[in-house]
């Protein structure tokens, strides 16, 4: 494995505590003045240059396993300044209270945010006009195998995950957001917001169907691509990281994301919460430093993910972006689940029920 991805694997042990119901665990205390409330592997100082380089380190990170988990922490006291949730809980934890609106007017890229994005309803801005999100990364859950155990032909569909040839075989999230993903798509809904009973039992059933081939369910990169490159499991429903990750190792790896379905997409961000007890200074040179133009070129190239600036996207070289599948932006609009807030009791229903189909129930 490479270095970043094995550093990230050991990163990943502070969170793991928290599924134990420990407080979130701090990789390390940087800077006293700012804690980032973020996802193992994010503290990666290429993601933030400019705040190192004007502070003279980077910010104290503390790490949560899930969005869910990092809710229920922030819900029962943990302070933290800025945190780092995907579009569809960024609705979620602002109704909690849990955010403050964004200054855009001290966000000098702010312009420069891919012109999608800003259209988030909810998400960027509000009826209000006011802003929560600063979108950093975005990119697909897809299909991703191994070239040489798996035929591309017998992958067309994603009906695939259940099909008793490939028992023993798969992994896909141990999250709840992506494995109903998956399922919607598998069932031919690509909005999920509207998702009724019906179709929220046909969900489930397929995913009761791909358990019965789920050799892990992974919760990291790293874990997933030791399964893989260990031989473990050669069919995943997995983030781009993955692929990038070990193509980088060699490791005989693609993404299918044409299938007869589609894929998920998905936007994550930074967003700034109430309570924190840093300095706010110091949490907008973050921010920046993560919207920042030159960090573009390294979150596609190094970890296969689009970067919410579109100046930054837009200085990447043609072939670069093509190999990273960012050529088109317009593709990830045809045939995709965007993942996009989902009302509060379908999304208790899916937690609930996800945890009992990985139970076997």
């Amino acid at each position: 494995m490479t270095t970043r991805t094995t550093s990230r694997g050991l990163v990943f042990s502070f969170a793991a505590a928290l599924s134990l119901g420990a407080a979130p665990m701090v990789a390390s205390a940087a800077d006293g003045e700012l804690t980032v409330f973020d996802w193992a592997g994010y503290e990666d100082p290429a993601f933030h240059p400019a705040y190192a380089e004007k502070h003279g380190t980077s910010p104290t990170f503390a790490f949560f396993g899930d969005e869910d988990e990092a809710f229920q922490k922030l819900r029962t006291g943990f302070k933290a300044d800025v945190a780092h949730p995907c579009s569809q809980n960024v609705t979620k934890w602002r109704d909690a209270g849990m955010l403050k609106p964004l200054d855009t007017s001290r966000i000098p890229e702010w312009d420069n945010i891919l012109p999608g994005f800003k259209t988030m309803q909810d998400l960027m801005t509000t009826e209000d006009g006011r802003a929560w999100l600063v979108p950093f990364e975005w990119g697909n859950t897809a299909v991703t195998y191994r070239t040489d155990k798996v035929n591309e032909s017998e992958i067309q569909s994603l009906k695939a995950f259940a099909d008793p040839k490939f028992k023993d075989r798969v992994s896909i999230p141990d999250n709840v957001d992506d494995a109903y993903a998956l399922a919607s798509l598998a069932i031919g809904v690509t909005d999920w917001s509207g998702m009724t009973d019906e179709q929220f039992e046909k969900a489930s059933a397929f995913l009761r169907e791909v358990h019965q081939n789920v050799r892990i369910y992974w919760t990291d990169n790293t874990e997933l691509s030791q399964a893989m490159a260990g031989e473990e499991v050669d069919l995943a429903w997995a983030w781009n990281e993955t692929a990038t990750t070990l193509q980088a190792d060699e490791v005989p790896v693609a993404i299918k994301k044409d299938t007869n379905e589609g894929l998920s997409t998905w936007v994550c961000g930074y967003v700034l919460l109430e309570g924190g007890e840093g300095s706010e200074d110091k949490a907008y040179d973050y921010l920046n430093a993560t919207l920042a133009p030159e960090v573009s070129s390294y979150i596609v190239t190094e970890w296969g993910y689009g970067h919410g600036n579109a100046k930054g996207m837009a200085a990447i070289d043609a072939e670069t972006l093509k190999g990273a599948g960012y050529d088109d932006v317009d593709s990830f609009v045809d045939k995709t689940l965007f993942q996009s807030p989902v009302p509060v009791e379908l999304k208790q229903k899916m937690i609930a029920e996800f945890e009992k189909i990985k139970a076997g129930y």
